[in-house]
């Protein structure tokens, strides 16, 4: 098993969780000091992880950690493209470097990983390729111009895998979860509706991969509201919405 953006947050919390269900895993961050904390507590229970410091963005070294995982721990059989990154700003303090840099880690990064496990789970007949999307890819949200689009991007991008490998022994999940008590939450001073616990949410994205969904949202709740706001005129849904950021 490979997770992308491992070091931290739901990343971190996928691969604690997984390891303790028997999963070998590859653990692909930029930060080598944190990745070592999570290998260690990892075979401290007995688990099984090897720590890749790659950058997302740069697609040859990810084959080459990639063909060092086969070595080690043996062939992919799951890629939770994981890694990303947040970022606020309104639309007259957009900055293009700044939109280009969500973009490369939030959606190139997942197509790298994708391209670097995919052609040997295809020629096994088997694998399972997995998006950590977001709620925010439905509508677009105030001050989230950039991280809306990545994220409505990256699960474009994995429904058209979807599509293309039916019938090749791949199965494809979207994760959309809502807001979580993560590195990228924390110190937001707006309230973010139906706030989960790191755990908790970890357990649902667990329990969906294990169970191959094509699709998950979640809270309920949430992932509700977000159905029923595509359903809304745009004069509506943009009245409302003005009036909730929730990237303060």
């Amino acid at each position: 098993m490979l997770i992308t953006g491992a070091s931290s947050g739901i990343g971190k919390g996928l691969a604690l969780a997984l390891a303790k269900r028997g999963a070998a895993i590859g653990l692909v961050a930029r930060r080598p000091e944190l990745l070592s904390e999570i290998v260690s507590e990892i075979e401290s229970f007995g688990g099984r992880a090897v720590a890749l410091v790659v950058d997302v963005n740069d697609a040859a070294l990810l084959k080459s950690a990639v063909e060092r995982l086969k070595t080690e721990l043996g062939p992919t059989d799951i890629l939770i493209a994981n890694a990303g990154m947040g970022g606020a700003a309104h639309a007259t303090q957009l900055q293009s470097e700044n939109v280009a840099r969500v973009i490369n880690v939030n959606v190139l990064g997942a197509v790298n990983s994708v391209t670097a496990v995919l052609p040997d789970m295809v020629k096994r007949g088997s694998g399972q390729l997995v998006a950590i999307s977001s709620l925010s890819a439905y509508r677009g949200l105030p001050k989230s111009a950039a991280y809306c689009a990545s994220k409505a991007a990256l699960s474009s991008f994995f429904e058209s895998l979807r599509i293309d490998l039916r019938g090749s022994g791949v199965k494809v999940s979207i994760i959309h979860p809502g807001f979580i008590k993560t590195p990228l939450t924390a110190g937001r001073q707006a309230k973010m509706p139906y706030l989960m616990e790191l755990d908790d949410a970890v357990n649902k994205i667990v329990s969906a991969i294990e169970k191959e969904k094509q699709s998950y949202a979640f809270p309920w709740q949430l992932a509700s509201i977000v159905r029923f706001s595509m359903l809304m005129p745009n004069f509506m849904y943009d009245w409302i919405a003005a009036r909730n950021s929730f990237r303060e």
